[in-house]
């Protein structure tokens, strides 16, 4: 059986993830958390189910929610935590406890997560949260509308531009660490760099995505970035790359590293949308399309973020200029 205290750290990222998982997972299922059957003995037999691998982190998702940061919270962390809430679950030794129906005694552990569970499954399947799902996939699609907008708009203002492509990542040992916040200030510190670092000369555009990585790629907190330069005046994409994993490296004080798009262009084929683009060559606006979509693909959004913290950035669109 699952013991309650075995215990290994999850960085914020994974536990949020973990949370997710465990909720789908009731969703899909009408099992307990663990089925309990009294022995001839007089104790209890406690059998595990399909649920009870979730179990072994419940403190840790439980304390995901403390601290003096407002997150905002998708509707799988938003139901785990009104779920904790309503029940009342209390810290114990044994792991995570709440009172019976009656509010006369604490339950044990194992009775306690199958209250968890069963006032989980209830949230599920209200209205908010089925809501929740709709909003994401319909705010996903506004998000690739607006990008292929800006993207599209830049392209007429500039005879040629010279786009960048890279992904910013944190190394394995700062990811068990990072929190959210952390990500978005580091971002303000490389947006910041924008009007003060010569590497952004001739830089007309950008757009950010802060996104979490999903469970199987282990790559937790990130953002996709796309630049976009006067290609009249810059032609090195893959030089300006380099430039940026540079710069990255020491905003994160050597916890991040850069992966380049530009370095393998030649992956891409005849479908390539970075690099340097030519405003007459309409044919290669749906390959640019393709790049920026992946920027702000729904299957990575964030399962918590500071409020009032914007996922996506793009920058401002300057006076309209045509060469």
């Amino acid at each position: 059986m699952t013991k309650p205290n075995a215990y290994t750290y999850l960085s914020q990222s994974d536990i949020a993830l973990q949370i997710e998982r465990l909720v789908q997972a009731i969703e899909d299922s009408d099992s307990p958390a663990y089925r309990i059957k009294q022995a001839r003995t007089g104790y209890d037999r406690v059998e595990e189910t399909k649920l009870s691998r979730y179990f072994p982190h419940i403190r840790q998702m439980v304390d995901l929610f403390e601290g003096g940061i407002e997150y905002s919270y998708s509707e799988h962390l938003q139901a785990f935590r009104e779920a904790c809430q309503v029940i009342g679950l209390e810290r114990n030794p044994d792991g995570p406890v709440c009172l019976n129906e009656e509010g006369t005694a604490w339950l044990d552990h194992h009775r306690s997560m199958n209250v968890l569970v069963a006032r989980i499954r209830q949230l599920a399947g209200e209205r908010w949260y089925l809501r929740r799902k709709d909003d994401l996939r319909h705010q996903a699609r506004k998000q690739e509308i607006r990008a292929c907008d800006y993207a599209d708009t830049l392209c007429e203002r500039y005879s040629r531009i010279t786009i960048v492509r890279v992904n910013l990542y944190y190394r394995s040992a700062a990811q068990a660490r990072l929190r959210v916040e952390h990500v978005f200030d580091d971002l303000e510190q490389l947006i910041a760099e924008h009007r003060r670092n010569s590497l952004f000369d001739h830089l007309i555009g950008h757009i950010y995505s802060v996104e979490q990585g999903d469970r199987n790629d282990g790559r937790g907190y990130h953002i996709h970035a796309a630049y976009f330069f006067n290609g009249n005046e810059v032609r090195g994409d893959v030089y300006k790359a380099i430039q940026l994993g540079e710069l990255w490296e020491d905003i994160t004080h050597g916890q991040g590293y850069m992966d380049s798009c530009n370095h393998d262009k030649e992956r891409y084929g005849d479908e390539c949308g970075i690099g340097r683009l030519e405003r007459n060559d309409r044919a290669i606006r749906r390959h640019l399309h393709k790049a920026v979509k992946y920027l702000v693909k729904d299957a990575q959004h964030l399962r918590l973020r500071p409020e009032g913290a914007r996922c996506l950035r793009t920058g401002h669109l300057k006076r309209r200029h045509r060469g």
